[in-house]
């Protein structure tokens, strides 16, 4: 954090410039010192609020000791004193000087509440960005037992935060965020989805039945463009109540120009003449990949939203609650595929094919190919 600058210091050139906010807490805590009787005046701020330790400490101090009498506050500065001592508890650089220098700088005492009102929207834009750095970095925690439960778990701690700043900043109708360039999302185990997916549509060609039991997979749940439009082939002659098989798979997709960016028909026969396993268990698998995608993504666009500081508390509050939508869509999808979906029964044997097992590891999979 950025140290409090002295006005001897030989080095500020050194020094990153601070940020408006650091003025801003400078002239509040001024006018609180000056005019300890404003501090009823200012709401909505804490120690934690400040954006330096010694800032927060001075905050702190001031707001846990006893006020002093104004015309005896006026001849001498036992107070101040007593602020300072208390202060250098929590941060020792704190000086006499600095304390002398905050006076100096607040240009008006009365604008305590409007001082205060900066600080927390500033503190505002912090915490959120903190929150939804914490979403991204759980995304990518590969070590998380149950990594969907705990990145819905820190989706919900970053809605609180929002709400908690919309209870103190309500959003204005049509007040959009400034839209910052966001980074591209760093991309899952691509292998592994890759493969998994094939698996999915290969297995959802040779039982087609399961495609029913998968409603709430969409095409966009899936990472190649290819692996989508095959699924939408899937879907579209499974409702059609058409034959599905690898050739009028393959059919569907010409009819619907995916062959059109150079993929070889045979190599989509061969993809789609390998299953294993169930499709439900490969649509799940499809789903907590694709909720986690959009995660990290709902949390690098508030990212991106409070990290310029020229969006407002009210434009950080409409643009975050639409991007937490996009996650809440795919969260209703995946309660509905796991959580209150009816337990799963025994299907009826086909006439022709023999029903696919439960579940069928990928890594199994790869064991069985290598042996053949």
């Amino acid at each position: 954090m950025p140290h409090a600058p002295e006005p001897d210091e030989d080095d500020l050139d050194a020094i990153a410039p601070p940020q408006p906010v650091f003025h801003v807490e400078q002239a509040l805590l001024g006018a609180l010192l000056l005019d300890p009787h404003r501090l009823s005046d200012v709401t909505g701020i804490a120690a934690d609020s400040f954006s330096t330790a010694a800032h927060s400490a001075l905050y702190a101090a001031i707001t846990t000791l006893p006020s002093p009498d104004p015309a005896e506050h006026a001849k001498n500065t036992k107070w101040l004193d007593r602020v300072l001592a208390t202060g250098r508890e929590q941060a020792r650089g704190l000086t006499a000087s600095y304390l002398h220098t905050l006076v100096q700088v607040c240009p008006w005492p009365s604008h305590a509440p409007a001082y205060a009102r900066m600080v927390e929207a500033e503190h505002a834009r912090r915490r959120l960005l903190t929150a939804a750095e914490r979403l991204v970095q759980t995304v990518h925690d590969a070590s998380l037992p149950h990594p969907v439960q705990t990145v819905l778990a820190e989706t919900d701690a970053l809605a609180g935060v929002v709400d908690n700043i919309a209870n103190r900043f309500p959003p204005r109708a049509g007040v959009l965020p400034r839209t910052a360039a966001q980074p591209p999302p760093t991309a899952p185990d691509h292998a592994e989805a890759v493969e998994e997916e094939q698996l999915l549509l290969a297995t959802a060609t040779a039982y087609p039945s399961g495609i029913d039991s998968v409603r709430w997979l969409l095409p966009d749940d899936l990472t190649l463009p290819l692996h989508t439009g095959l699924w939408q082939c899937l879907t579209a002659l499974a409702r059609r109540h058409e034959p599905v098989d690898p050739v009028t798979v393959l059919w569907e997709a010409q009819q619907r120009g995916l062959l059109d960016d150079g993929s070889e028909p045979g190599e989509v026969l061969r993809l789609l003449a390998e299953p294993a396993g169930s499709v439900e268990h490969w649509g799940d698998r499809a789903l907590q990949r694709s909720l986690l995608a959009t995660a990290e993504h709902t949390g690098r666009r508030i990212e991106a939203y409070a990290g310029d500081p020229a969006n407002t508390p009210f434009q950080l509050v409409v643009g975050a609650r639409r991007a937490l939508a996009d996650i809440s869509a795919v969260r209703t999808r995946w309660q509905h595929a796991t959580g209150t979906a009816p337990p799963q029964r025994r299907r009826p044997a086909s006439t022709t094919r023999a029903g696919p097992p439960t579940t069928t590891p990928a890594h199994t999979v790869r064991s069985t190919r290598a042996t053949r």
